[in-house]
């Protein structure tokens, strides 16, 4: 059992001028950027009640990101088996609080905003001189900082919402002079006519465009455009939405879609006195076009890697200058000839690389290998984690072996069950790290744990079908 916290939460408390044994209120607001962008006109978004339930249970990651000085709000208590399994890793883990009355359709913020004895409990952590740290902070962390007494440890909403849009990164990269594909911000109608202008243009030179919603998240609010008939739909759409709203204000970023070899995501985390720490860079690993997970460590040759921490520290500098302070990820693209795009989206908040890395600094050894992804299950009732753990027995993850599937969040598995119609299915998702010596045999072992999970295809209460 380790003696101190992960090196990534002191570094943590250390950006955010903390002592190291504050104690940190963890929140795992996950999709903040749907109230950053209410009152920004971009592309429509079509949700469903499962995939909200969803992702408000990815909450649970935050478990694993706090330490054991630290506190987390979660909808739900963890899965009695899986906090075992957590317990014999040698895990120290935090507190962990509950609102006394949750809704799927809610995220953490929300429900704690609506559990007044959660709200009390959290004043009287504000006097022992707990912060508050989000996922990211919208004006709804904001409420619940008033409420409890608790200061965020992380800026104000206002400030998050603005360095996160795609137009603050896109015109980030044209203010540094950073390798950039063609393209135009937009944060006006007067913009987006500009910008559709040029975009006929390449699409007449047989390019293909893509639009991006200033606050989409995890793949979505993208549109690929490879003709003007769609461009002009989608104009009439836009520029209808917004008059209907009686507002100039839109929030979309007009780019050509250029080759490339390889997706990354780095991340750096900025303190408020403006150093920085260049945490890591990962590579998407991707499966007939489809987002599988993340490649640990990233194939990167020395050139490349360098490159990357220089462009860190000048969006570091400009991130600083504008008032941000904390976790930054970053997206950014190999094209096919190893050249780098440097910086396709800016996201200043926690990522979902972010809660795998106190796992990395604690599982992965230099020198060894992981895949971060989930696995998707189609389920006709809950499943809980003692059933899965006996099925996938080695492939699970131990310290002895080394190696194995090293689950960092199991709540999503059931999080959609209250959606499910009588003899329905649901989809759930189980998320973790595939640990091996090295990539050949973390496939191997990531082909096995899928194999076996298919198996779960339409079950009810935990027995296979």
């Amino acid at each position: 059992m380790r003696e101190e916290q992960p090196g990534f939460i002191t570094r943590l408390k250390s950006a955010l001028c903390l002592a190291p044994g504050t104690p940190l209120v963890f929140l795992g607001n996950f999709e903040v950027e749907t109230r950053w962008g209410r009152d920004v006109i971009g592309l429509p978004v079509f949700s469903r009640a499962a995939a909200g339930a969803m992702v408000n249970r990815m909450d649970e990651f935050a478990l694993l990101l706090a330490g054991p000085d630290d506190l987390v709000v979660l909808k739900e208590p963890p899965d009695p088996g899986y906090l075992a399994q957590l317990s014999e890793l040698g895990l120290r883990l935090p507190r962990v609080l509950v609102p006394e009355q949750t809704d799927p359709a809610r995220t953490v913020t929300e429900d704690a905003l609506h559990a007044p004895a959660l709200v009390e409990e959290l004043s009287r952590l504000a006097g022992s001189g707990a912060a508050l740290l989000p996922h990211g902070v919208s004006e709804a962390e904001e409420a619940l900082a008033v409420a409890s007494g608790l200061p965020l440890a992380a800026p104000p909403a206002a400030v998050c919402e603005a360095v996160n849009s795609k137009v603050y990164s896109r015109r980030l990269t044209e203010r540094l002079d950073l390798r950039r594909p063609r393209g135009w911000a937009c944060d006006s109608l007067a913009d987006w006519s500009t910008a559709l202008g040029h975009a006929r243009e390449l699409l007449r030179e047989g390019r293909t465009i893509g639009v991006k919603d200033a606050f989409g998240v995890s793949g979505k609010g993208i549109v690929q455009v490879e003709d003007e008939r769609r461009l002009n739909a989608l104009d009439r759409m836009v520029t209808t939405r917004a008059r209907r709203a009686g507002t100039e204000r839109i929030g979309l970023v007009v780019e050509e879609w250029v080759a490339k070899s390889a997706d990354l995501n780095y991340q750096f985390t900025l303190g408020r006195d403006g150093s920085l720490h260049f945490d890591f860079v990962k590579e998407a690993v991707t499966e007939r076009g489809v987002h599988k997970g993340h490649r640990i460590p990233a194939r990167l040759n020395a050139e490349q890697h360098s490159e990357l921490v220089s462009t860190a520290r000048l969006l570091g500098r400009q991130l600083s200058d504008d008032g941000y302070f904390g976790v930054v990820g970053v997206d950014a693209m190999v094209d096919p000839d190893g050249g780098l795009y440097p910086v396709v989206e800016i996201n200043a908040r926690n990522n979902m690389s972010t809660y795998q890395l106190p796992l990395q600094e604690e599982f992965v050894a230099a020198g060894r290998s992981a895949l971060a992804r989930h696995y998707t299950l189609h389920l006709g009732g809950e499943l809980d984690f003692a059933t899965v753990r006996h099925a996938l027995g080695e492939r699970l993850f131990s310290r002895g072996s080394g190696s194995g599937l090293l689950v960092n969040n199991f709540a999503t598995v059931n999080a959609a069950r209250a959606t499910r119609e009588e003899g329905g299915t649901t989809e759930g998702r189980l998320y973790g790290l595939v640990v091996g010596e090295d990539f050949d045999a973390v496939s191997r072992i990531d082909a096995e744990v899928e194999r076996e999970l298919a198996s779960y295809a339409t079950h009810s209460e935990g027995a296979r079908p």
